[in-house]
């Protein structure tokens, strides 16, 4: 399906993770938590004829040595095969629409297949390793490569109505259409961590629950614990939303963290709209 050799040179571009915060005021957040105060040998040419010594019978006729074998060759070294190279973070070519063509039909949001492996393409890779157990590095080796073949998928719990299921366990968002899952996506909540806001201590979480979308901002929202790009709140402060640091890990103040890109989708195609269903689990 995925081919493992790259018709072109793999670049790893190593990216850093920025630190956002999520949340809206002390005020209106969920319930804060308890105050904490890794040469082929060459062969060796044939010996030469050896010529009749001096001394030799010339009556007889001319003598010549009998010819002597060539001396056995020491067999090449194998050559070792190549390893294979893995798709990641800036590699591009047929190799890579392939794949991302592969994440759409099974999914996992990525923008579209354009043969350039980018952040999106890296988002989907982690929706996938998160949905199959496997280590989440963004990176197709063998193991995600089996994931793809065998079309790994997470599944949901809710049965009917429209619902936007964060599975807290994978870190995973997905939206489910009567029980059938039509889009996941990479997520990032709370990493359950204590914080300071106001002089009081609370602890990052995103809590289990089932939720709507109660309102909406549509741009950055300059909240107390960061920046917050188009949020879409369901609980208190707690809101789905765009952020440019989304990790394979839970990493938020609570909220529940997606790309820019996947935000501005969500908004432009209505996938959250007020009142919309949130099952938190």
């Amino acid at each position: 399906m995925v081919r493992r050799a790259l018709a072109g040179t793999v670049a790893l571009l190593v990216a850093g993770t920025l630190v956002t915060g999520c949340g809206g005021d002390a005020s209106d957040q969920a319930g804060p938590g308890t105050a904490t105060s890794a040469p082929a040998t060459s062969e060796p040419s044939a010996a030469e004829p050896t010529p009749a010594g001096p001394g030799a019978d010339e009556s007889t006729g001319p003598t010549t040595a009998p010819p002597t074998r060539p001396a056995p060759s020491s067999p090449a070294a194998p050559t070792p095969s190549p390893t294979p190279q893995r798709l990641r973070l800036g590699a591009t070519g047929p190799e890579v629409t392939a794949l991302q063509e592969r994440l759409t039909e099974l999914g996992y949001w990525n923008g579209g297949a354009d043969g350039s492996f980018g952040s999106l393409t890296q988002q989907a890779v982690y929706a996938l390793q998160k949905s199959a157990g496997i280590g989440r590095d963004g990176i197709v080796g063998p193991n995600t490569e089996k994931a793809l073949d065998q079309g790994a998928r997470p599944k949901a719990k809710s049965r009917s109505g429209y619902v936007v299921e964060i599975d807290l366990k994978r870190q995973v968002l997905m939206l489910v259409d009567d029980g059938r899952i039509s889009q996941i996506f990479n997520t990032s909540t709370g990493n359950n961590e204590n914080y300071e806001q106001d002089g009081n201590t609370y602890r990052a979480v995103t809590p289990p629950g089932k939720f709507t979308v109660s309102r909406d901002i549509d741009g950055w929202r300059d909240a107390p614990l960061g920046m917050l790009w188009r949020p879409k709140y369901f609980n208190g402060g707690i809101a789905v939303h765009g952020a440019h640091s989304v990790p394979p890990y839970p990493a938020s103040h609570g909220c529940a963290r997606l790309t820019v890109a996947a935000m501005n989708w969500l908004w432009t195609n209505d996938k959250l709209p007020i009142g919309t269903r949130i099952w938190v689990y």
